[in-house]
Formats: structure tokens, sequence, C-alpha cells
């Protein structure tokens, strides 16, 4: 499905119709469209608080219109024509919309006809041919070679893995050593280097690894949830390169070679005890590789870094903070439970499936895309409550089965003892609602409530 959040999200800082359409995974005709349609719909980013994915897809896309179906042109027949003396794309796309004309289907517009047309070239391995702008492109990858620390236990060797972040204008290079290649470091690896780089580019290019791209294919691209996140903290868009197309992000692969012998193999006779010690060796050669003279031309990529450090976007007030995903259920009481802790959401998601998000500091629920819910995390002891007065219905009768009264009654008819317990879950609970759940959890020890 198409992720119109995502295309109104690029479209609002200034990102290109061809780039959105290539982080989106969809044509520029999809692109054009959603704009036009969100213009026509006064919608804009940021969307209103409230506005669910499914109800901007309603919003925009009315259910009841029918899409006509296109004839996909023959582009290998196409590709044979272009090769021929005095043959335009423009004259075989006339040519294909009278064929269409003719056989009462549907033709591509041109923009799209052109689109599938260097998505077919490609295909055939031809070169990619990027502008490099500054300000524009920051390449990522891991290097092939590892570093190595020593064990100070076992004096075995321990594999390093090597981020390397380039600037595809300048070539200017950010490395760091880690010692994996999982979600936590792929993305600490990307905050030290925006910080490094003192601000943002427009434009995030990523190999296909699954911390940074979930799925690439021709008609799909899914980001990484945690990646999108971090894209949007800073404003920029995921384009990822294509599945072995090393050609998309020049800069990166000609730095991780260099980086290789310049870097690497220059600290290959040295013994590092801690992960610290080889970074800060690494920094050092980092400095002398990007102060260090081009050949063939006047400058360095630290020179160039100063042109181009002025179109770099700022940096947001906060660097990202990573965050984990998960799924929970709203209970009666109308809080979920995560680690064991108790958070509020408006009591009109009771049995819904949320998704919650964690970070050191805060707990956050969503519903359809939405944010309904925001607290501190709890830590300390078990079965602690944080709720939000406002989240709390007007009347739970209305909407809670369970209810104080009722537990009471209950407990009463079973006996004195009882009785006292369930008053005392009532009452250990700023708020009463608080305490159902105990209560739930007792009278299934004993009988069911009738």
């Amino acid at each position: 499905m198409t992720n119109y959040r995502e295309i109104l999200r690029l479209f609002s800082l200034g990102i290109t119709k061809k780039d959105i359409a290539a982080s989106c995974g969809c044509s520029r005709n999809t692109v054009t469209n959603v704009l036009q349609r969100a213009a026509a719909c006064r919608l804009s980013w940021p969307l209103p608080d409230k506005m669910t994915n499914k109800e901007l897809a309603m919003k925009l896309f009315p259910p009841g219109e029918a899409k006509p179906t296109y004839k996909m042109p023959d582009y290998e027949y196409i590709h044979r024509e272009m090769a021929k003396s005095g043959v335009t794309l423009s004259l075989l796309w006339v040519e294909y919309c009278d064929q269409c004309r003719v056989a009462g289907e549907v033709p591509y517009k041109s923009t799209q006809f052109n689109k599938y047309y260097s998505d077919f070239v490609r295909s055939t391995k031809a070169t990619m041919h990027i502008n490099r702008k500054p300000g524009e492109i920051m390449e990522v990858d891991w290097a092939g070679q590892y570093a190595h620390i020593v064990n100070t236990d076992t004096g075995e060797l321990i594999d390093v893995s090597v981020f390397v972040a380039a600037l595809s204008y300048s070539g200017y290079a950010y490395v760091e050593g880690f010692l994996s290649q999982n979600q936590e470091c792929w993305i600490t690896a990307h905050v030290n280097a925006y910080n490094y780089f003192g601000g943002v580019t427009r434009i995030l290019t990523p190999d296909n690894l699954k911390t940074g791209i979930t799925k690439h294919s021709r008609s799909e691209i899914t980001i990484n949830k945690t990646y999108q996140e971090l894209a949007e903290h800073y404003g920029t868009a995921v384009i990822p390169a294509r599945v072995k197309a090393p050609q998309d992000k020049p800069t990166v692969e000609g730095v991780v070679g260099i980086i290789s012998t310049w870097i690497l193999a220059a600290l290959r006779n040295q013994q590092f005890l801690s992960l610290h010690e080889l970074n800060e060796a690494i920094r050092q050669k980092l400095k002398e590789f990007n102060n260090k003279p081009f050949q063939k031309k006047e400058g360095s990529r630290a020179s160039l870094f100063e042109e181009e450090r002025p179109f770099l976007l700022p940096l947001p007030p906060k660097p990202f903070e990573l965050a984990t995903w998960r799924v929970a259920t709203v209970q009666f009481n109308y809080h979920i439970s995560v680690d064991s802790q108790n958070y509020s959401v408006p009591y009109e998601y009771i049995k819904q499936k949320v998704d919650v998000r964690l970070t050191k500091n805060v707990i956050e629920v969503f519903f359809g895309g939405n944010r309904i819910s925001s607290h501190p995390r709890l830590y300390g002891r078990s079965g602690q409550y944080s709720t939000i007065e406002a989240h709390m219905p007007p009347d739970h009768q209305k909407y809670v089965t369970w209810n104080a009264e009722r537990f009471i009654s209950w407990a009463e008819k079973i006996g004195e003892n009882t009785a006292v317990v369930v008053r005392f879950f009532l009452s250990a609970h700023k708020v009463e609602q608080q305490g159902y759940k105990s209560c739930r959890l007792y009278s299934n020890l004993q009988i069911s409530i009738p």
C-alpha cells in the first residue's frame, strides 16, 4: 500500500517528487496524484493529530472510485527501437498511445511511460547517473574488512565492524568501529555521523541491510520501522541503493576501499585492548584521510566539505533516541501493561490492539499510525500505574462491566475475609479502577462472579 503519510511528510521537507517516489517505492505519477488529492482536500503536513492511516487513505481516495487498467508497453521492443537512428522515446510513446486507442486500452502518460522505461534500462545493468549536489546525499555502509581488538582475558582477537558514512558531494567521511552490526549499532552510527558532520543531508542512501530496509523489490520498498523514525526525526528521506547495484552509492563504495588501506591497513600492526582505544586511533587516521590532498584536482575532502557545510540541514534540538516497538491490548481498565507497568490510554480504545513505542525515558501508544497517549516510562516496583485523568470515561458503568460495587457485593457473599482483601485492592491505588485487575484475578481464584 502506498505510504500517503510519508509522501506528504517528504513533500513538506522540499524533497523532489522524483526522490519521494524513489523513497516510497512508487511512481512520480502516484506522488503527483496524492499531492493533488491532498491539496483538493486541504490536507498538508503535519496532519491532524487524530487522523489514522486508514482515514487518510479514505480522505484522499474515497471508496467507489474505479481505477483504470493501463496497458503495459513492450519495453523490449521499445529498447530495440531506441537503438535505431532518429527514434526517440517521445515518438515511441505517441505510437504506443495510438496502438492503445485502436485496441480500446488505456495508455500511460508520458512521465509514467518514461519512468517504466528507465526501470527497464536499469534492469539491463545500465549505469545510473547521480547528480551530486552539496548537502543532498549521505551514503552509508559497513566496510567489508574487519578491524580487531584484543580480548584481555584470552588474548584472542575480536572482530570489529567498521561503519562508513560519506557525503556524496565532498566525499567527506565518518568512520567508527562497532562490536556488532545490529539495529542499535546501526542507529547509533547514524546519530554519531550526523553529529560529526554537524548537519543532515536531504537524502540518506543505505545498502539493503535488514536494519535499514525490510524489503526492496521493483514494486515495493519497505523501510525498517526504527530506521524510518530516524529519518523522520532528522527530516531526511531514505532512498536505498538498488539490490546489487554499488553504482547507486559510488562515493561510499569508493571511500570504503580507500578506508581499508588508508585507515585499517595502517593500524594492522597496532594492538587495541578496547573499542574506545581503536576508535580513538580511527578518529586520528580519519582526520588525516579527510585532509589528504586529492591527486587529480585541487583541495581535499575537508576543503570541499567547507563548501558543502552551509547546504546541510540543521540538526534537531535533541539526537534521535533508539526505540523498540511492541503490540499490546488495552485492558478493561483502559490501561496497557508493558514490562509489568501500566499506562493509560483514552477509554474509547478498550479491547483494541495498539502499537507501543518504548525508549529509555518515554512510552508512546499509537492506534492506526496516530499517537493516542504518551507517558514517562516507569521503573522499579512492578505493578505501578501512570494514569492521565483525561483518559478516564465520564461514567465507568457505561463502558466497563466491572465496578467497585459489583466486586464488593461478590466478595461479601464469599465471606468477610474476602471482602477485606477486595476493599484493600480497591483502595491501594490512586485511581479506583487501577485495582480492578487485582480484584478480577483474585475472583478467578475463588468462583466466577455471577
